[in-house]
């Protein structure tokens, strides 16, 4: 590990990483721009030991200005962390992939936080992740899912700030929580616990309902829930919150990229981009994974999995009827062929 330079407040290399309940205090820690884009996101099993300045009193910090802040959610599973990593262009903005700190705020709340002191926190780490890395630089914030149930407050917080909600459609979504194996049917049963103590849930379930659906069940109950929310919180909003189907960002990365930074108010080369390295790795790894090993992989899953996808799809399509939702995305973006 590196020396790092001196703590500067005024220097986004110095993440605001935890919110220190205890102390009402953050800590700060040094990631170079650079080692974002070698961490899938920021959180401490992934960043390790880093270096760290003494935390600092929330209370003098929420003076700081607010930066131009915008908003990826994003259902997971839909390209989100290569989405986030191909709008990091220096001079342009940089993506910023599930900051633990805004997991702190969600903590916070579960724990029985009052609203107003909730909303404090999450105005904090707004105005400490806002600090930009660079002049006039945008910062694109792509949060854990956990978040999602925040985000209206989110956006109220940061009045200016544009909104996209990037979803994988659920049949791929299931078939890559099928293929992703039992660490991830684990991860939609704790996806979906947090999102039923968040009072997120609205679907026709009562809550003895869900101890009887099984693995690829729970993930589509997650996979509406946050479609619902989502849908309805851009109904209020317009276009500050659009979406994005993940499969025209692969199938179509120039033009999907052309009209995310539109969206975002961003200028840049949309062909430079879907050219660059972030469309030919995986995203988590690092490694080398083209367009199409990527579909030979949901291919080879659908042949191992589909009778339970299309029949999880098909009952999940009757939940959303039931309740009067669309499996489209809310105000999706214009992506032109």
């Amino acid at each position: 590990m590196t020396a790092a330079p001196a703590f500067d407040l005024t220097d986004a290399e110095w993440l605001a990483h935890r919110y220190v309940e205890s102390d009402d205090a953050v800590r700060f820690i040094h990631v170079p721009r650079a080692e974002h884009e070698r961490q899938a996101f920021l959180i401490d099993s992934l960043l390790g030991v880093r270096p760290t300045a003494a935390d600092l009193p929330a209370q003098g910090l929420l003076a700081l200005p607010r930066g131009r802040v915008h908003f990826l959610f994003h259902s997971a599973f839909c390209g989100s962390t290569l989405l986030a990593r191909a709008l990091s262009v220096p001079g342009v903005a940089m993506g910023l992939s599930e900051p633990a700190i805004l997991n702190d705020v969600v903590g916070f709340r579960r724990r029985g936080a009052r609203p107003a002191a909730v909303a404090r926190t999450a105005d904090l780490a707004l105005r400490l992740l806002g600090r930009p890395f660079g002049p006039d630089e945008a910062v694109i914030i792509k949060p854990s899912n956990i978040i999602n149930p925040l985000a209206e407050l989110l956006l109220a917080l940061q009045e200016q700030g544009q909104a996209l909600f990037l979803y994988a459609p659920l049949e791929t979504f299931l078939v890559s929580v099928a293929r992703k194996g039992l660490h991830c049917r684990a991860w939609v049963r704790e996806l979906l616990e947090g999102y039923v103590h968040d009072r997120f849930i609205d679907l026709g379930f009562a809550p003895e309902d869900y101890f009887r659906l099984t693995d690829l069940q729970v993930a589509a109950v997650g996979w509406l829930a946050q479609h619902r929310h989502l849908t309805t919180l851009a109904s209020k909003l317009g276009g500050r919150l659009a979406s994005l189907d993940a499969d025209l960002l692969t199938a179509q990365p120039e033009a999907a990229i052309s009209a995310v930074a539109a969206h975002y108010g961003l200028t840049l080369d949309a062909a430079a981009v879907a050219a660059g390295p972030a469309f030919q790795r995986n995203s988590k790894s690092g490694a080398a994974y083209s367009p199409i090993e990527r579909s030979a992989d949901y291919a080879a899953a659908r042949a191992a999995h589909g009778e339970e996808i299309g029949m999880v799809v098909t009952w999940a399509e009757a939940v959303a009827a039931n309740v009067g939702l669309s499996l489209a995305g809310p105000n999706p973006l214009p992506v032109q062929a």
